[in-house]
């Protein structure tokens, strides 16, 4: 991993009510305004897959992206920088036909497109790619944000918070679109498991205001669950977001992974769990999703079947 996370402590909140004011409220219970330095270069990834609108569940709210970066301005970080590289089309394309484009203009802050250079060179551990090149802006940053929806995904299971990234980050330009390219999407969930190793994520947001189930990640139906959850622990966090979609640790290949490889914590018993329960959203979520209950933890917050073994991968 190029640095240790800002925050140790595996803490997950989760709210419901208006995205924007939720993940306001939220971000206070995790004590973030404590956590970012005036002299700190803060990167918001958002995920903007395609030119699809926030209505369809694809991509994240450009207002709820505004109070976000609002948020991070109280702060007074030396640079704010919102960072990502569509894997759909040109980023371009995506900020200006879906209201990102004025929400960056009007907060005045930087924005960089991650389909492009200049690049730095990581080794990662992949059965085709030994070396992968990304914008440099990774090595500057200083507090990583990866904020996006909660979603069913048609090839990954699940698409949340690490998934973001491990698919953001890698440039179009070189891979092309949809970033298929140099194997990828050949070993998909080792290459989510490798940029998970190698990339350190602060603070993870991921809403189901607009979630998605079914397929995705485009295709599929929209979830209005009025929920988000935040975390400081990327895995903890995705396993949260994987039990809302139905799915414990191990039905996620590089979500146990990377609970394996001890990169976080993936049984939420030892997690510091916030605001709304974990039933309660469950419920709240599938019922917004199915309009029929479906929840996991009824009575108990069900375990990892076997502790990890450091170093393995299996």
């Amino acid at each position: 991993m190029l640095r240790e996370r800002r925050i140790k402590e595996s803490k997950v909140a989760i709210g419901e009510g208006l995205e924007g004011d939720v993940i306001r409220n939220l971000l206070d219970d995790l004590n973030i305004n404590q956590k970012i330095n005036q002299d700190d270069t803060v990167t918001i990834t958002p995920n903007w897959v395609n030119t699809n609108t926030p209505e369809t569940g694809t991509v994240i709210g450009p207002e709820s992206l505004r109070q976000l970066i609002q948020y991070i301005k109280e702060e007074s970080p030396a640079r704010i920088v919102v960072a990502t590289g569509s894997g759909g089309t040109e980023t371009t394309k995506v900020i200006k036909q879906t209201g990102y484009q004025q929400v960056i203009d009007e907060e005045g802050i930087e924005f960089v497109d991650l389909n492009y250079g200049p690049y730095e060179e990581f080794e990662i551990d992949h059965p085709k790619i030994n070396n992968i090149k990304l914008n440099k802006l990774l090595i500057e940053t200083d507090f990583l944000i990866s904020y996006t929806q909660i979603k069913h995904h048609e090839e990954a299971t699940v698409s949340l918070g690490i998934k973001n990234i491990a698919l953001a980050w890698p440039p179009a330009e070189l891979h092309g679109f949809p970033k298929a390219g140099k194997g990828i999407h050949e070993y998909l969930h080792e290459f989510i498991t490798a940029m998970g190793e190698l990339i350190p994520i602060d603070l993870t947001i991921l809403s189901g205001d607009q979630g998605m189930v079914g397929t995705g990640p485009s295709n599929g139906k929209p979830v209005n669950a009025d929920l988000v959850v935040t975390g400081t622990d990327p895995v903890a966090t995705d396993v949260v977001g994987a039990r809302l979609l139905g799915f414990r640790q191990q039905a996620v290949h590089y979500l146990h992974n990377l609970i394996r490889l001890e990169i976080g914590e993936g049984d939420l018993r030892e997690v510091n769990l916030m605001g709304m329960s974990l039933d309660q959203a469950e419920q709240k979520f599938s019922q917004a999703a199915y309009d029929y209950k479906i929840v996991l933890d009824k009575r108990d917050i069900l375990p990892l079947h076997l502790r990890p073994k450091k170093g393995s991968k299996k």
